[in-house]
């Protein structure tokens, strides 16, 4: 079992070549020739008391599929069967970033920077430094008045004053008896024209 999976994730990209008995770099047309080839004589209905043929037959549409599709073709030329597997568990857009972040030289940098910083969560800390804590914090320029927070019930106060200082009154409720009738119809005539 041990031996199928290293062979499952190989990163050579050759072993699906080599079922369907081509080199590596194939054409379109040199692939479909040797699948159309290979499928007619490990088919099933030709060989139906071979179950090694069933087998080879599922390995050769497996090879056709990966091959005449392009992206994976594209991945599986590059980074082999590890990298197909890759394909499916991040997706195809995710396969580079995932074989350069596993690189070695990554993982030298990544080992680096920890080492220089002390830390891994140099970003965290740099943030907490700049707004939690306060000492790193930029200062507002002379004349700036800080902002701060007022609660609702403050603004609210804070409204109603100064609407009271300028000589109106806030609507503080709503009409109880007003239906749409009364509304359509009054008997005074309704004037829509402020005074200023």
């Amino acid at each position: 079992m041990a031996e199928q999976r290293q062979r499952t994730l190989s990163t050579s990209g050759e072993a699906l070549y080599n079922i369907l008995a081509l080199q590596k770099g194939a054409t379109y047309d040199e692939i479909k020739k040797s699948y159309r080839k290979l499928a007619l004589k490990y088919h099933p209905d030709k060989n139906p008391d071979n179950p090694e043929a069933a087998e080879k037959f599922k390995e050769i549409n497996n090879a056709h599929a990966t091959l005449t599709d392009l992206s994976k073709r594209n991945i599986y030329d590059k980074y082999g069967s590890l990298g197909l597997y890759v394909a499916e568990q991040f997706g195809e857009e995710n396969v580079n970033t995932y074989f350069m972040l596993s690189s070695w030289w990554a993982k030298g940098l990544f080992a680096v920077c920890g080492l220089l910083t002390g830390c891994y969560l140099c970003c965290c800390l740099c943030c907490c430094f700049n707004c939690c804590c306060g000492k790193c914090k930029p200062k507002a320029p002379e004349g700036e008045q800080q902002e701060f927070c007022v609660s609702p019930e403050d603004l609210e106060e804070q409204i109603k004053n100064d609407m009271e200082r300028d000589g109106e009154t806030p609507i503080m409720l709503q009409p109880t008896n007003v239906t749409e009738k009364t509304q359509l119809i009054g008997d005074s005539h309704r004037s829509y024209r402020t005074e200023s």
